[in-house]
């Protein structure tokens, strides 16, 4: 790695544990993986150095494709120890890697994540009129990972993530990608609902960045979709109305991030909808696999 690279891997990092501690997380919970959850034929254990958590870079740029990365479990062997050390235990940093985490292990470690969520009253407005809070839902070993704006009526009184009428389309446009839900992992940028339905503000959304943050780190997946505006301004720090966003790729750590029109909006503007679906095609071309045009 050159020097220009890992000064943005070291300041990427800085910016992670900073959006972290400014939402009330101190650390998340080591979970060691269940041996008999392990397939029998593992690839040999990453050195400890290696199993330092992943930053998550704020570039916003387009990269070549990739292969698709494939995620193991690899079981610790006592020399090979996840337990942190006093510099990253002062951070709160745990040294798992996500891919040593076997499914439920990561969903242990979002449970955690969102113990906090409900607990959370950064935000005085946000946390005086929600109903509950609203986390995210899904599969999390995901290799797809959806993020919305924030919820809604619907979202408020269920608490879960695109349940309402926009969650309906978006199941719709899943089930056409002959996918299924619960094969993606699903957030959005706030997780509480604005009075009004109202767009987040600056703030509520940096206060809530950390709970987003940790959830990308522990679902690492290898593509997410911005769903809106809202979610590709806050993810990638980006300005450009949606419409110039879409159509090509940003790098988000190992992410490769995809822009396109929210699912409210294609209620509002069904012809958009035809966008939508070119922009899915793009997606699972990326991945390898061809959707049929409608």
């Amino acid at each position: 790695m050159n020097q220009n690279a890992n000064n943005r891997s070291q300041r990427a990092a800085r910016q992670l544990l900073e959006s972290w501690q400014r939402s009330g997380i101190t650390h998340l919970k080591r979970v060691v993986p269940d041996p008999k959850l392990v397939t029998q034929d593992e690839p040999e254990p990453e050195t400890p150095s290696e199993r330092t958590i992943l930053p998550v870079s704020r570039d916003v740029q387009t990269v070549a494709k990739p292969e698709i990365l494939t995620q193991q479990t690899v079981v610790p062997t006592k020399e090979d120890s996840t337990e942190p050390d006093d510099s990253q235990k002062e951070m709160g940093v745990p040294r798992t890697t996500k891919s040593n985490l076997v499914k439920a292990d990561r969903q242990a470690e979002l449970d955690i994540i969102a113990d906090q969520v409900a607990q959370c009253k950064k935000c005085p407005e946000l946390a005086s009129t929600r109903t509950q809070t609203v986390f995210g839902v899904g599969n999390p070993k995901a290799k797809i990972m959806f993020v919305g704006e924030a919820p809604g009526a619907d979202e408020d009184k269920q608490g879960e993530p695109f349940v309402g009428r926009a969650g309906k389309l978006l199941d719709k446009i899943i089930e056409a990608c002959q996918m299924k839900r619960s094969e993606i992992y699903i957030a959005n940028i706030l997780r509480c609902r604005p009075p009004g339905n109202r767009n987040p503000s600056d703030e509520e959304a940096a206060n809530c960045r950390g709970f987003l943050d940790a959830q990308i780190e522990i679902v690492d997946p290898d593509y997410i979709v911005c769903w809106g505006s809202v979610a590709a301004k806050n993810l990638l720090h980006s300005d450009l109305p949606i419409g110039k966003m879409r159509g090509q790729f940003y790098d988000y750590g190992r992410a490769r991030v995809l822009c396109t029109y929210h699912p409210s909006y294609l209620l509002r503007n069904p012809s958009a909808k035809k966008n939508v679906w070119e922009d899915m095609i793009y997606l699972f071309q990326d991945m390898g696999i061809e959707l049929k045009s409608s």
